[in-house]
């Protein structure tokens, strides 16, 4: 089991360099180094000092809405009293879990299953679930849209004008995507390989790719730069949101009247705290994960922001206690 690294460890330059590449995780040395206020040689030892202790990934993620990749389902679970953890563990090493949570409230763990059709979906859910055998219940919700995704969230640590400078003109807000009902489009062989390279390293560069993919250098970038004009491919920093001075992160479950639904999800995907927000089935039919500098700010969130929203018929909140991985990656865990 391995600590967490304490807030104190980082600074605010680090701080600041880690919001730049949430912005966008490619974006040029030169760029980061004007809005973090440093050189670029400072700004990528910086950076390469985080990534090396484990502290930050830029990671390479596919909207799967907008592909033939897969489809998300994420999944409340309750486990045996006293065995969350060790059910947690087991989940956290399947390929098919995107992200994983241990949470207190009406679930224990969240998990988010990745899957390329139905067929596969069952498979994972119903006939090889890691640790079955831990589980007492299960409620799945499929996420069917998305109203704003974990590229798009902004840390507010760097002023309002560089998100307009370093983000890509393609990255909107995808309830403002003018192709928003257009069918998902599937990828090339070589797209598909740059995309699940950069899923493992999203700085990586095109010559890097080029040769350990052993396709020519321009086949790559052009492959690159067509998920990338698309809105296809974003890219992310991952990192403890305690580390960004976000000390309560949870997901918010909520009940909402259909013809309301779009309405109140393009309010809730508006706050600051929004990581990601997604219509989805079942009972709950939008869901969000969210950070708030404090657990004491939740009393005015669920009163303010949740109680606001149009069509509102009932709310859920699981606190996170420890996040284990997001976009498919392991975290370090508090102990």
């Amino acid at each position: 089991m391995t600590h967490r690294a304490p807030v104190d460890t980082i600074d605010d330059l680090d701080r600041r360099v880690i919001a730049a590449l949430q912005l966008n995780g490619r974006a040029p040395w030169s760029a980061v180094a004007r809005w973090v206020g440093t050189s670029e040689t400072t700004a990528q030892r910086r950076y390469k000092a985080l990534r090396e202790r484990g502290v930050l990934r830029v990671v390479g993620s596919l909207e799967l809405d907008r592909t033939r990749e897969g489809s998300s389902m994420l999944v409340r679970v309750q486990a045996r009293p006293g065995r969350g953890l060790d059910l947690a563990d087991q989940l956290a090493v399947s390929p098919d879990v995107r992200f994983l949570a241990v949470v207190t409230g009406a679930a224990d763990l969240i998990v988010d299953f990745v899957a390329r059709d139905n067929e596969e979906m069952m498979r994972m859910l119903f006939t090889d679930l890691p640790g079955a055998d831990l589980i007492t219940s299960t409620e799945a919700v499929a996420v069917i849209r998305a109203f704003t995704s974990a590229s798009m969230w902004d840390t507010g640590l760097l002023p309002a004008e560089a998100a307009a400078d370093l983000r890509p003109a393609s990255l909107a807000s995808s309830c403002d995507r003018a192709d928003w009902d257009e069918a998902p489009k599937a990828l090339t062989g070589l797209e598909q390989e740059v995309a699940a390279a950069l899923k493992e390293d999203g700085r990586a560069q095109v010559s890097t790719l080029a040769r350990s993919l052993g396709h020519t250098e321009s086949g790559v970038a052009r492959a690159m730069d067509r998920l990338i004009s698309r809105g296809i491919l974003q890219f992310r920093t991952l990192v403890e949101p305690t580390l960004l001075g976000y000390d309560a992160e949870f997901m918010v479950w909520l009940s909402i009247e259909p013809d309301r639904l779009d309405a109140a999800g393009r309010q809730l995907a508006r706050h600051p705290g929004t990581k990601f927000l997604g219509a989805a089935t079942g009972r709950f039919n939008l869901v969000g994960h969210m950070v708030l500098p404090r657990r004491t700010d939740l009393l005015r969130y669920t009163s303010d922001i949740i109680g606001a929203l149009p069509g509102l018929i009932a709310s859920d909140v699981t606190l996170h206690l420890a996040t284990l991985k997001y976009s498919w990656h392991r975290m370090v865990r508090a102990v």
